[in-house]
């Protein structure tokens, strides 16, 4: 059997990459954690936290809050759907369900620190020059690259 060149081999392994659709499934849990974020950070900035936020309008415990949120729904996700996989094979040599889970929540959620920080860095500093959920929206884009190899290769790295 040949194998394709140029053009057709950049295909071919783009399919190929797709088939373990794990990528896939984190932008997926990711798209579903912005839902939750944006709609945490809306409520909390619009009418939760209004009362003592800073009249200029940044929203700093909202965006505390719907990032926090976030994270427990992705981690959810993530380890249910994402990476099961591995949480099943990890499943099969603990002996302890509970421990395990709360081990890889502070492995992902040490991981997750750093997009946060990105993440809320960003859409503080963004937020001065356009509306703040775009801000927060293109901070989530820019931070969740270094979610993906944080998690998949340390918090549910393959044993």
């Amino acid at each position: 059997m040949t194998h394709p060149t140029g053009f057709k081999a950049r295909i071919f392994s783009t399919v190929e990459w797709l088939k373990s659709f794990r990528i896939v499934k984190f932008g997926l849990v990711g798209a579903s954690g912005t839902v939750v974020n944006l709609l945490v950070l809306h409520l909390g900035h619009e009418y939760l936290f209004q009362s003592f936020e800073a009249s200029w309008g940044k929203p700093y415990a909202s965006l505390a809050l719907a990032i926090a949120i976030a994270t427990l729904n992705n981690f959810t996700w993530n380890r249910l759907w994402t990476w099961s996989d591995r949480v099943k094979s990890q499943a099969m040599t603990s002996a302890s369900t509970n421990t395990t889970m709360l081990r890889q929540f502070g492995k992902y959620a040490t991981a997750s620190w750093f997009g946060s920080l990105l993440q809320y860095g960003l859409t503080i500093w963004l937020s001065q020059w356009v509306h703040y959920l775009l801000a927060n929206l293109t901070a989530i884009a820019i931070a969740s690259v270094s979610n993906f190899l944080a998690n998949d290769r340390w918090t549910f790295k393959k044993r």
